[in-house]
This record gives structure tokens, C-alpha cells and sequence, in this order.
């Protein structure tokens, strides 16, 4: 082959390479902007977008998310990780309080900011979970990790009565915020002075 014709067959695979890698890019930007698009317009109260509102959020064609996402539970999976990583950041924190009552006190706190940021999500999780089993499998893991974390600040003889840690599980849980929240109308001041009381008197 010739010197001309090896350039014209390199360049034309560099040429090649390099269109590939743009439609890469072009792909996994309109992959970020649609999942972007499904997150802001649930954190906006819209519990259950189609496809179509996504794609004019993202400002791309209807085909473009159907490409990335063969249907809406792919999306949804992607809002279950958004949730669970918001959930964790809080959950690995170390504690702050030298003692278990303390440490449980500062569960309410850590958990009533979360639950706030994920609270949109959570509500549309529970629109779809019965469908979707990326969304039960997030909701189940989340529940699991927080009991677990919970019963490792009790100590033994508190851990074991069934009745007190069920009690504290479902005080510090994400219904009992919804509801002190949404239901009884308080705000978020309030809701976590109740659940503060009421956990403070169980763990006397």
C-alpha cells in the first residue's frame, strides 16, 4: 500500500473513532438531561410524569427517551438511586452523642432533614411500587439499613424487647414524618418536636 494511501485509510479511521466518541457524548448527555428532567419534575410535585413531560424537560425528542429508556420503571430505577444515595449520605454520618438516647435523638434529626429533601420521591415511589421492582427493591433495602442502624445504637436489653423497637422503628420512619407533615399539617420544626417527645418518653 502506499505512504498516500495509509494516511487516507488512518485518518479515515481517526475520523471514525472520533464520530463514534461524539455520538458517545451526545448520548450520555441526553441520557443525564432526561434523568434530570424525570427528578426536577417529581421534586416539583408531579408524582407520576410521562414520558412526553420528560422529554420537553429535557428538551429532547419523545423517540430519544424511549432509545435510553425501554420503559418508564428504567426512569423510575433511576429516582430509586437518587433516593437511596440521598438516604445513605445522611445514614453513614458517625454519631455525635456519647450515649444511646442521645444517638437515637440524633436519628430524628439527621432522618427529618432527609426525609425532607426525598419526601417528592418517596410519595411517587409509592404511586409505582407496586409495579416497579426496582422501586420496592430501593424501598426495601432502605428500610433494612435504617432498622439496622437503629438497633445497633440500642443497647441489648432494648434492641431485644419487641415492642419498643418496633415502636421506635416506626416513630423514626418515613410515614410518621409524611404524616405529622402533610396529614397533621405541622411544619418541620414542629413535627420534630413531636416525634422527640414521643421517643424520649418511650426510651425513659
Amino acid at each position: 500500500m502506499a505512504t498516500n494511501e495509509r494516511s487516507t485509510v488512518a485518518a479515515g479511521t481517526i475520523g471514525g473513532a472520533e464520530e463514534r466518541d461524539g455520538r458517545r457524548l451526545r448520548s450520555h448527555d441526553s441520557r443525564k438531561r432526561i434523568v434530570q428532567a424525570m427528578l426536577e419534575l417529581v421534586r416539583d410535585g408531579d408524582v407520576s410524569p410521562g414520558a412526553e413531560q420528560v422529554a420537553t424537560r429535557a428538551k429532547v425528542g419523545l423517540r430519544t427517551v424511549f432509545r435510553h429508556f425501554k420503559d418508564m420503571d428504567s426512569l423510575y430505577a433511576e429516582m430509586a438511586h437518587a433516593i437511596e444515595a440521598e438516604f445513605r449520605d445522611v445514614l453513614d454520618q458517625p454519631f455525635v452523642a456519647a450515649d444511646w438516647r442521645g444517638r437515637v435523638i440524633e436519628i430524628i434529626g439527621r432522618r427529618s432533614r432527609v426525609f425532607e429533601r426525598i419526601g417528592p420521591f418517596r410519595r411517587a415511589s409509592e404511586v409505582h411500587r407496586h409495579r416497579s421492582p426496582f422501586l420496592d427493591a430501593g424501598n426495601a433495602r432502605l428500610i433494612s439499613t435504617a432498622r439496622e442502624i437503629l438497633k445497633g445504637q440500642l443497647p441489648p436489653d432494648v434492641a431485644g424487647d419487641a415492642v419498643t423497637f418496633e415502636a421506635l422503628d416506626l416513630l423514626l420512619s418515613f410515614e410518621s414524618w409524611s404524616r405529622l407533615r402533610r396529614d397533621q399539617n405541622l411544619d418541620p420544626a414542629a413535627a420534630r418536636a413531636v416525634l422527640e417527645g414521643a421517643v424520649r418518653k418511650l426510651i425513659a
